[in-house]
């Protein structure tokens, strides 16, 4: 487990990079938080620096995008999913990574990184 931050220093649409043995990116998408590792599967590049829509992650490189929920991607270059986290948001808001855990509802060992509330 990583304690990234607190909620508030991570606003809706902001991004964090943490350095880790394996850097993860932590990102904010309308009040739910993921964490995905941050670079990208097809070449290295830090996914942290890439763009935001929705729940797509765009590798600022080759364009390659990722969804922040699966880490699978959703287009080439890339064709193998980013490894996910699950993430908890303690009441007192409090963000930490699980790193390697699958959070609920992740399928077959991809782990989505959307917000517990309250653990």
């Amino acid at each position: 487990m990583i304690r990234t931050c607190h909620l508030d220093d991570l606003p809706p649409g902001a991004v964090l990079r943490v350095p880790a043995d394996v850097p993860i990116a932590v990102f904010n998408v309308d009040g739910e938080v993921y964490a995905i590792d941050d670079t990208c599967t097809h070449q290295d590049a830090s996914l942290s620096d890439g763009w935001v829509e929705g729940r797509l992650v765009e590798c600022p490189l080759h364009e390659a995008a990722f969804d922040l929920r699966t880490g699978a991607p959703t287009c080439l270059p890339a064709r193998r999913p980013v490894r996910t986290h699950a993430v908890t948001v303690h009441p007192d808001g409090r963000v930490e990574v699980h790193v390697g855990v699958p959070a609920p509802g992740s399928g077959a060992g991809v782990a989505a990184g959307a917000a517990e509330r309250g653990a």
